[in-house]
């Protein structure tokens, strides 16, 4: 008799116990492969998903998904994170459902991927991170300063030794920034050389490519060739047309990038959605006055007539992007004047120099340069342009941006609203895309263009990274004037399977992962 009491005790106990760490219940299931959503349930247990569709078990925690998009956790394959460390919530990032981030873009990363690695795993983190080799990075170790020539034998076998050794660390490929120093300054072949060594490991070729104006159809080219002769699977970055001399030519950058898909190369490319891009004041300034430093720069400038060819030629690039003057590029960091982060070229010329004439403005970029320089946020692409790529089925959606510091500077706003801006002003409000697209673009996408394993649906056996966001109200806050602003309408965000935000609000969890290329 006892003993019986105690095997109905037992079974009773063993029926009740949660089957799953936690259940959300009854949401709209996007499971990141582009087909319709499906009402459904999502159950997680030990940081992976546990099953999807009709649960029947119950969770730890249930939680009512009613009325709210569940999705798998965004990827941003583009950003420029590399202070994850210095702050380790990412909470731009995760507050518009970002919960992989790609670091290592625009040829910039950490020269030692497996140090950079072991140190960030030290001190957790909310985001996933992964990284590519910066070709700038280790062209800059190998060539010590002296830039405008192409490497000798020893300093292109470093070179590649460099990247074999961030590709065995866990680098998922290799990138390049091709207007920045040193990369403006590699020619073809020394980049097809670098690159064989990433293809090696199956990695890929992320390129912020030579032009993005009028000589993007040249770019494309060298591109193409870099691929082929390569063998490199190849990621387009913020691919875009800057300048409203090229305005209108986005539907023939896409024949072209399909012809050479068509050939065989395996091509694709991420956007931001906005019509500005961000990088160095700098970038106003011809490269070949930057080359050697500042103090080589300096003497340029005391120089006159290395200065009066240089001025010439900033204003011929000028009128050939189709600009009369710098008010399309406004400064968002200034160190050396703060007063002037948010105003335009023109405008602070005009603040503080005797006009704001353009030789003027010439000559406040130049101060600007000689004075540490600043980051700049510059008007120059076109909504139609911008749609058009975004309608492309291999168009991913990836911010360019950093870490965003709470209300230093005037940044761009990319870096906290791009992905709810997609969601609510593309999907919802001007219906350039499909939902369960835009949401391919952001999840499966670029886990298998990067090959990331078990990342980007929600599919049982997968890492828990998941986004719940109510459709009908997700959108983006920063503005151009006012970027400091988190977005909204996130109800839930998980990353391995703990909360990370809970209605709009960043939980201080940091279960994030070091991502390596091979592994999960």
């Amino acid at each position: 008799m006892l003993l019986a009491a105690l095997l109905l005790a037992l079974t009773t106990a063993c029926a009740v116990e949660p089957e799953f760490d936690f259940v959300l219940r009854g949401g709209s299931i996007v499971d990141g492969m582009g087909g319709p959503a499906v009402p459904g349930d999502v159950a997680v247990k030990g940081g992976r998903i546990a099953a999807v569709g009709k649960v029947t078990g119950t969770g730890k925690q249930e939680l009512d998904a009613s009325g709210l998009l569940v999705a798998p956790g965004f990827i941003d394959v583009h950003t420029h994170a590399e202070d994850i460390d210095d702050q380790p919530h990412g909470e731009n990032f995760l507050r518009m459902g970002v919960t992989t981030i790609v670091l290592g873009n625009c040829g910039g990363s950490a020269l030692n991927v497996g140090d950079f690695f072991q140190k960030i795993e030290k001190e957790s983190f909310s985001p996933n991170v992964a990284t590519l080799v910066g070709h700038g990075t280790v062209r800059r170790a190998a060539m010590h300063g002296s830039f405008d020539r192409p490497p000798t034998d020893a300093e292109l076998e470093q070179m590649r030794a460099l990247v074999r050794r961030g590709m065995e660390d866990g680098a998922f490929g290799l990138s390049t920034g091709l207007i920045y120093l040193p990369g403006v300054f590699a020619r073809t072949e020394e980049l097809i050389e670098v690159a064989k060594v990433a293809a090696a490991y199956d990695g890929l070729y992320a390129t912020h490519q030579r032009s993005e104006s009028a000589e993007i159809f040249q770019s494309l080219e060298e591109i193409f060739r870099i691929a082929r002769e390569a063998r490199i699977r190849t990621e387009i970055s913020h691919l875009k047309l800057s300048g409203p001399a090229n305005w209108g030519k986005a539907a023939e950058v896409l024949e072209a990038i399909e012809k050479a898909r068509a050939s065989g190369l395996e091509i694709t490319h991420d956007q931001y959605a906005y019509t500005a891009s961000s990088t160095g004041i700098s970038q106003l300034v011809p490269e070949s006055m930057r080359e050697g430093g500042s103090e080589k720069f300096r003497e340029r400038l005391e120089n006159a007539e290395t200065k009066s060819m240089f001025v010439e030629e900033m204003k011929k690039t000028l009128h050939k992007r189709g600009s009369p003057d710098y008010s399309y590029a406004v400064i968002a960091s200034y160190r050396s004047d703060p007063s002037l982060n948010g105003l335009n070229i023109v405008e602070a010329t005009g603040k503080v120099r005797p006009s704001d004439a353009l030789e003027e403005q010439i000559e406040m970029i130049l101060d600007i340069v000689k004075s540490g320089g600043a980051t700049g946020v510059f008007h120059g692409m076109s909504e139609a342009d911008l749609e058009v790529f975004m309608r492309h089925p291999n168009t991913m959606f990836a911010c360019d941006s950093g870490v965003r510091r709470w209300q230093i500077d005037v940044p761009h706003p990319r870096g906290y609203g791009n992905n709810a801006r997609v969601l609510g002003q593309y999907v919802r409000e001007k219906k350039v895309l499909p939902l369960e697209e835009a949401v391919r673009r952001m999840t499966s996408l670029p886990a298998q263009t990067f090959r990331f394993i078990g990342r980007g649906e929600l599919r049982p056996g997968f890492w828990a990274d998941i986004a719940v966001f109510d459709p009908q109200t997700v959108a983006d806050h920063a503005t151009y004037a006012d970027p400091h602003h988190y977005s909204a309408g996130f109800r839930w965000v998980f990353v391995n399977g703990a909360l990370v935000v809970e209605q709009d609000q960043h939980t201080g969890a940091r279960p994030g992962r070091v991502l390596r290329r091979g592994s999960e």
